[in-house]
């Protein structure tokens, strides 16, 4: 199965820790396939100092996607995300892991729901997307990413990284 997943980080060497993240979950999940470029934004949803980095990146694995989820959690754990459940809404945090998709799979459980339920909403997903995915037909809304792009309500921007091959 092809998992489609986000990483963003806005504390901490949010680089490395994506990077680092990424090798880890993949020695978990399966193959590694391919990602986006890094992106930079403002925070979604909630106001900070610190702009987040993103980055879209598929795995090919054998997992479901409830163990998938539980792979994505105990990654982040690893990497310092504390998650408190008497807390309501978005923060900072060192390293954040969302899955988008599951192949075409609709999936909604309450402990996950595939595709992830605000991908229309949030350039910060959909940008990376149309780089690796262009075409990718949302599951839901029976719509390609590019299409999904062109109609998202977010206008915060997301910024292109390029890092250097020492960084």
């Amino acid at each position: 199965m092809q998992v489609i997943t986000i990483l963003g980080s806005n504390l901490g060497d949010k680089y490395q820790i994506i990077q680092e993240a990424v090798q880890s979950l993949s020695s978990i999940v399966g193959k590694f396939c391919t990602a986006s470029s890094f992106y930079e934004t403002e925070p979604w949803g909630f106001e900070c100092e610190e702009l987040f980095l993103n980055q879209v990146v598929v795995f090919e694995s054998t997992l479901s996607p409830h163990q998938f989820l539980q792979a994505c959690l105990e990654t982040e754990k690893q990497f310092g995300r504390k998650r408190n459940p008497q807390t309501q809404g978005y923060s900072s945090r060192p390293i954040d892991i969302d899955i988008l998709f599951c192949d075409s799979l609709i999936l909604d459980t309450p402990e996950l729901s595939i595709p992830h339920p605000r991908i229309c909403e949030r350039n910060f997903v959909l940008t990376p997307l149309v780089e690796i995915l262009p075409t990718f037909v949302h599951p839901i809304h029976l719509k390609t990413m590019t299409e999904l792009l062109a109609i998202c309500p977010d206008k915060l921007e997301a910024k292109q990284i390029i890092f250097s091959q020492h960084e």
